[in-house]
């Protein structure tokens, strides 16, 4: 008769507001409970707090002493908060329920483990409260395909991240990486290993890869919070008005839709496939030649899938208002192509078909597409759009064994400079016959970018 009374206070606990999601992760409905802490979480959080000192139980399949009880009903979720997240920075990332482990593992343990976010002042400062950070990652290599150990250092006052090839310094580094346009997100099935780090940046209006791992996983959280806080530094700096609910949300994203689709080039050249990347923040649909680039862990024979360093073109997905559109199609051309699930996404300059292999990718695809149309544009997005290169900025209405290209007019002006990996340019008054191109079919598609 206790253990049945205590069960239904238990579930009535529950069921109030502030103890109605995982203290943790906020996933609804937690169906356990530390009995030490006194905080109400998920079946997923529940296991690492059983790594911890923090004990647990389930409310509905555990005997409850009624000390126990009167313990959670004292605290629950938002007193614990008030104790345990008392001083978090507004850059330092809370886990959602969808996040991979190592990011819920050490939130949890910096909460109630190391204590980090009591308000107290700690010595030594926490890395990521530093402004600076360096050590060693594995890096993927970009030509031998494989992970090496690379030395990087995050200056928050120079707004900075750098990498090194060598251990000797001298020589300068690798590559400076602004912070401005750099993006983090934790991919270990991507990398396949439980602490994959992807790092976005841009480089002479290209979007570039970095594959990078730490063995530890405090390592590797701590890396991401001091990119996170050089990220937050920056956007203070850049948006001196904005507020945290504005910023907060721009330090770092998530993408909201990779995989596989068949794309054609506006000459109509035969369906290829590539790899799709939509980056809704930036309302921005990029692709690759491939995601499959195959790797190997250091020590192991666990193979990598890595998408490609360099991204073949990128679409900016404006609004409906502004004459974007994405529906079903049946392509009348299909040259090429394997699969037969269509989608156009109509821009003010051009049609975009692309094919999905099944009808549930398609409808997925449909599904962000429109998700991302159906938001306004903000004074950022404007901007992202002015430096935005889409191939349809390049509609090329030359012979492909010829040597003079004539671009069409992008939004009423010629765009400011294009170039190819062919060599050669085209300049903001129209082609420089000075400077002759010959174009492959596949560069003369994808290939042409604006700087």
């Amino acid at each position: 008769m206790t253990n049945e009374r205590n069960k239904k206070i238990l579930l009535e606990l529950v069921k109030q507001p502030e103890n109605s999601h995982c203290a943790d992760c906020g996933a609804p409905e937690p169906d356990w409970a530390s009995y030490k802490i006194g905080v109400f979480v998920c079946l997923n959080c529940s296991g690492i707090h059983r790594n911890l000192s923090s004990r647990v139980k389930s409310i509905r399949l555990d005997n409850w002493e009624d000390d126990l009880v009167e313990f959670m009903k004292s605290t629950g979720n938002a007193n614990a908060r008030a104790v345990y997240e008392k001083a978090v920075p507004p850059y330092y990332y809370r886990p959602m329920k969808n996040d991979c482990n190592v990011l819920r593992d050490q939130w949890i343990r910096a909460k109630y483990q190391r204590m980090e976010f009591n308000g107290e002042t700690k010595y030594p400062p926490l890395a990521y409260t530093t402004g600076f950070y360096e050590g060693i990652l594995w890096k993927k290599g970009k030509d031998n395909m494989q992970f090496q150990k690379r030395k990087f250092v995050l200056s928050e006052r120079e707004f900075t991240l750098l990498y090194y090839n060598k251990e000797d310094e001298s020589k300068g580094p690798k590559a400076v990486i602004s912070i401005k346009d750099l993006n983090a997100t934790f991919q270990p099935q991507k990398i396949c290993h439980p602490h994959g780090l992807q790092i976005t940046y841009q480089d002479e209006n290209k979007t570039r890869n970095l594959y990078v791992y730490h063995e530890s996983s405090e390592e590797i959280v701590t890396w991401y919070n001091s990119i996170r806080a050089a990220r937050y530094a920056y956007l203070k700096t850049a948006y001196p008005t904005g507020t945290d609910d504005d910023l907060v949300p721009m330090i770092t994203r998530n993408y909201l839709k990779e995989g596989y689709m068949e794309k054609t080039g506006p000459l109509k050249e035969s369906f290829k496939k590539r790899w799709f990347i939509l980056d809704s923040q930036n309302r921005k649909l990029l692709y690759f030649k491939d995601q499959l680039v195959q790797t190997t862990l250091p020590l192991t024979l666990i193979p990598t899938y890595c998408t490609d360093a360099e991204e073949l073109g990128v679409i900016f997905i404006g609004t409906e208002s502004n004459g974007y559109s994405v529906k079903e199609c049946v392509p009348k051309h299909t040259r090429g192509n394997k699969w037969k699930c269509g989608i156009m996404v109509q821009t003010p300059e051009r049609q975009f078909v692309f094919m999905c292999e099944q009808e549930r990718e398609q409808k997925q695809w449909l599904n962000v597409l429109r998700k991302v149309l159906s938001r306004p544009m903000s004074p950022q997005d404007y901007s992202e759009f002015d430096n935005c290169w889409c191939d349809f900025d390049l509609l090329l209405t030359c012979d492909l064994t010829q040597t003079v290209v004539e671009p069409q007019k992008s939004f009423g002006k010629w765009p400011s400079v294009l170039s190819y990996k062919g060599g050669g340019c085209l300049t903001a008054g129209g082609p420089d016959v000075r400077k002759p191109l010959r174009l492959e079919e596949e560069e003369a598609g994808e290939e042409g970018r604006r700087l």
